[in-house]
């Protein structure tokens, strides 16, 4: 698609009016609805009954693609996880050891700084957590909002923090170590573009690709500081004086059915309930990985893990874990398999709202795709630019398509094609526009309202949606003006 074929300046109504509104009104369902209606209103040019009937019609396409449904479809075998290892004890057992732990290595202080260690140690662990799972964004997401959840909620730390630390983590380390599916894609998008030695290139980037480094740098200066800025400082304030871990009125993007449920009466808390079914999802995502990749055809196990479907391994995995989950459960002899069925689909329940957003997510995005957003931004940012504005220029548009169209991925489809001819043309670093693009495309991932990554992380933390991105977004804005100024830096200076 070139610029002619795109809808042009009305190719970002959609997205700029779907965001808007979810900003404004907290009301994130409906705002993407409204900014999926306007989209097909304009495409059945105007009348108001065929734009309607089209807006149906894209919810339910959001089904006719298989990666699609698999990743609504695992949303849901996450609830029935969550579900099951609260109530065999796997929770309660891991807060007892982790608290435990805590009190050891902080008895000989006194309570209010025993506490604030705490925090920091608990903080820091999470991140940590999330680092070491680059092997999937989502495996990460899910790992340290399900593991740290109940942890910092006892600690008095707000829902908002914990999806900070937790989105911050994911995708991230997942550019900044690309021995996985992310490195797979993006390496096939420069193979395309006829680069020689393309993961190598690929590995090269990471030392220009300064936001997701900023993103992990300022999450640690703010959990060691303990500085906090804008919503997110007021959140800070909120739990403290009132206890309350969520603002007055939110609405948490998990049911009271997943996050109220109590281990059964009788059984005994252990920790390894719930560690074993999270250890079984995080292994078993590179087995399926490279699995898949065979299947595709995909030659060593290396090759294979690079080139695996994502979608399928994070399905797979998950449900191998509830089956670890039910096993654990009928061994305690206090479960039955009935028992846990129900439970199971108690905790699906829970995340039927997920579910709707995703479908709406998908749909918007699709949309996009149809009008030609991000080709009509990026290509009316060509007319803007000279030889060393090149590398801020394509990170600040590859930030707005990512923001907008609520996928990094994509905006690497984009972005890439034109960032690479682009730096060639104008002789400019080509491995330094790469890396401003996909940094650009992280700062959606990490920050946007229809970001499958912040939607999964904000289900995942129980905490409101738009509550989290407002909270993070200062920080995400901090870190992005820095690289915007580095990029500027060494464009100027040629390298």
């Amino acid at each position: 698609m070139d610029i002619a074929d795109t809808a042009g300046l009305f190719s970002l109504l959609p997205p700029i009016a779907a965001i808007g509104l979810a900003l404004w009104s907290r009301q994130v369902f409906l705002s993407l609805l409204a900014g999926l209606w306007l989209g097909y209103m304009y495409l059945a040019g105007g009348n108001p009954l065929n734009g309607t009937l089209e807006t149906i019609n894209a919810l339910v396409n959001v089904f006719s693609d298989a990666g699609n449904t698999r990743i609504i479809i695992f949303t849901l075998v996450v609830g029935a996880l969550i579900a099951l290892i609260q109530t065999n004890g796997g929770v309660q057992g891991f807060i007892n050891r982790l608290l435990a732990w805590l009190e050891r290595t902080q008895k000989d202080q006194d309570a209010k700084g025993a506490n604030s260690q705490s925090r920091k140690r608990v903080e820091l662990l999470a991140l940590a957590t999330g680092l070491v799972m680059f092997v999937e964004s989502n495996i990460s997401i899910l790992t340290v909002g399900t593991l740290y959840r109940p942890v910092f909620d006892k600690l008095q730390i707000p829902r908002e923090k914990l999806a900070y630390i937790t989105d911050s983590s994911s995708a991230p380390s997942c550019i900044l170590i690309p021995f996985n599916a992310w490195g797979a894609f993006i390496t096939g998008l420069l193979i395309v573009q006829g680069i020689e030695n393309p993961f190598g290139v690929v590995l090269s980037s990471i030392a220009f690709n300064f936001y997701p480094m900023l993103v992990i740098a300022v999450l640690v200066f703010v959990i060691m500081s303990g500085k906090d800025i804008g919503e997110m400082k007021t959140a800070e304030i909120r739990t403290r004086e009132t206890g309350k871990l969520l603002r007055e009125g939110a609405t948490p993007m998990i049911g009271g059915e997943v996050s109220e449920i109590q281990a059964k009466d009788g059984l005994t808390p252990k920790a390894r309930n719930m560690v074993l079914p999270i250890v079984t999802m995080v292994g078993l995502m590179p087995v399926f990985l490279i699995l898949t990749g065979w299947a595709d055809g995909g030659g060593s196990a290396f090759k294979a893990l690079q080139s695996g479907s994502g979608s399928k391994s994070v399905l797979y995995a998950t449900s191998f874990a509830c089956l670890v989950a039910v096993i654990l459960g009928k061994a305690s002899g206090k479960l039955g398999i009935r028992e846990m069925f129900d439970i199971a689909l108690k905790g699906m329940s829970g995340m039927v709202p997920l579910a709707i957003l995703m479908v709406l997510a998908f749909s918007i995005g699709t949309l996009c795709k149809d009008l030609g957003t991000g080709v009509f931004v990026a290509e009316t940012a060509k007319g803007f630019i000279s030889p060393a504005l090149v590398p801020a220029l394509i990170f600040l548009t590859s930030c707005f398509v990512a923001f907008s169209t609520g996928t990094s991925w994509g905006t690497f489809a984009i972005m890439i094609a034109i960032a690479v001819p682009l730096a060639q043309g104008m002789d400019t670093n080509v491995t330094l526009a790469i890396a401003a693009a996909l940094g650009g495309g992280v700062f959606g991932d990490h920050c946007s309202p229809t970001s499958d990554t912040s939607i999964i992380t904000s289900m995942a933390t129980g905490n409101d949606h738009i509550d989290h991105i407002r909270t993070q977004l200062p920080y995400a804005l901090i870190c992005g003006g820095i690289t915007t100024f580095i990029y500027l830096i060494l464009g100027f200076a040629g390298v």
